[in-house]
């Protein structure tokens, strides 16, 4: 499987593609109204920012607790439902005078019921596809991303501006219900992949396995840390541009969408390993730009130029899927998307802090160093992995661990 049209030949792969977009365009729409409601009533870069990505601190409980479920429950009904819990609680978050603390714990609830979407989701996608056609089909959902991001951040601005963030926040309310629509009725009723109940013991045991191995634990590092502090400064945008933040977002999502083709199109899989931390590197460099303010428009290209990098996370999720048993598939992407999520989240909170004390850009250029910084350590850490993926002997991979119960 080569090209997208391929891909798009996949029937079920096409009700997946709607899904995931309706659902990402629902969240942006939704996330940017609500960052606007917070900082208009409260003035706070933290709590704007947390607005926007605190929903992700609850993807560490899940991932702790019921991520076992990626695997355990039926996919379609698993989705729908979560769509449809999604569309309910955003609704409530238009009630008005509702306080900002029981915004958050809304925001919250609904963190911990999706830290199950992403394994779910990219699970399925691994069993839609044949042998080989994940990175492909991964990198055009990530490019659907970047387009649903760039909807919903443009109809968050226009839904703000021209009817009020509420109505936005019923908006995005409305796209989860065709979400929910697209799952039921376009995706198959698939069995769930592995046996057992959904339990905490269950979760813990395969998120051991799949840490247990050295090249897994690089990946996954490399995975959250950058993307989360990288977030950091995007988080940053309603406070660095309070009437411009929408061109940030977009212009960011645009050039994310530009790195995930590129990458998964276009990259030959003899590059793919040396180019991720080159990808890392570009993913934090252009933000330090910001610490001397530049104008809007410049910065939009900066936030462009930079967002490309995030492919790195495509390149290292093909490395995931090579190195994880198909009986963990789904939780070690859930486990890869719950660690992302909880990063983003700290990220936000941590570019918000330092947005108390300076100013939105020059935060932006020091959670863009303290990026650098971590990759500097990673890159040495997958080349050590490297090097033993080229002697086996020396290095198993943790495939002890894959033969253990959890992992068969």
């Amino acid at each position: 499987m080569r090209t997208y049209r391929e891909l798009f030949a996949t029937a079920e792969f096409t009700a997946l593609f709607g899904t995931v977009s309706a659902q990402v365009a629902a969240a942006t729409l939704s996330g940017t109204a609500l960052g606007t409601l917070v900082f208009a009533a409260t003035g706070s870069p933290l709590l704007a920012a947390l607005s926007l990505f605190g929903s992700s601190f609850a993807q560490v409980v899940g991932a702790a607790t019921v991520l076992s479920a990626a695997d355990r429950l039926p996919p379609r009904a698993t989705l729908t439902g979560l769509a449809v819990f999604t569309a309910l609680t955003t609704a409530l978050l238009t009630v008005p005078g509702l306080p900002i603390a029981a915004a958050f714990v809304v925001v919250l609830a609904q963190g911990l019921v999706n830290s199950v979407g992403g394994g779910v989701r990219y699970g399925l996608l691994a069993e839609i596809l044949p042998p080989g056609g994940y990175l492909l089909g991964r990198s055009l959902l990530n490019m659907s991303v970047g387009a649903s991001q760039i909807a919903g951040f443009a109809l968050g601005g226009v839904f703000v501006a021209a009817v009020s963030p509420r109505g936005a926040l019923l908006a995005g309310a409305g796209m989860s219900l065709v979400a929910a629509v697209v799952a039921r009725f376009g995706l198959s009723a698939r069995p769930a992949r592995a046996a057992g109940r959904v339990s905490v013991r269950e979760t813990w045991r395969g998120n051991r396995a799949l840490w247990s191995s050295p090249a897994r634990r690089a990946v996954y590092l490399g995975l959250w840390i950058p993307n989360g502090l990288i977030v950091g400064c995007e988080a940053l945008f309603i406070p660095y541009a309070p009437t411009g933040a929408s061109v940030l977002f977009v212009t960011a999502a645009l050039g994310m969408l530009a790195g995930d083709a590129l990458a998964g199109r276009y990259l030959p899989a003899s590059r793919r390993r040396a180019l991720t931390v080159p990808a890392l590197v570009l993913l934090a460099l252009p933000y330090l730009a910001f610490a001397a303010h530049p104008p809007l428009w410049l910065a939009a290209g900066v936030a462009a130029v930079a967002s490309a990098g995030y492919c790195a996370s495509l390149l290292l999720q093909d490395r995931l899927v090579e190195l994880t048993p198909p009986a963990l598939l789904g939780q070690a992407l859930g486990l890869h998307s719950s660690g992302m999520l909880t990063m983003q989240a700290v990220g936000a909170t941590l570019a918000g802090a330092v947005a108390q004390l300076v100013s939105p850009g020059t935060a932006m250029a020091v959670m863009a160093s303290a990026s650098l910084l971590v990759t500097a350590g990673l890159g040495v850490a997958l080349a050590r992995v490297d090097r033993r993926d080229h002697h086996p002997a020396g290095d198993p991979l943790g495939r002890a661990a894959d033969r253990s119960p959890a992992g068969r």
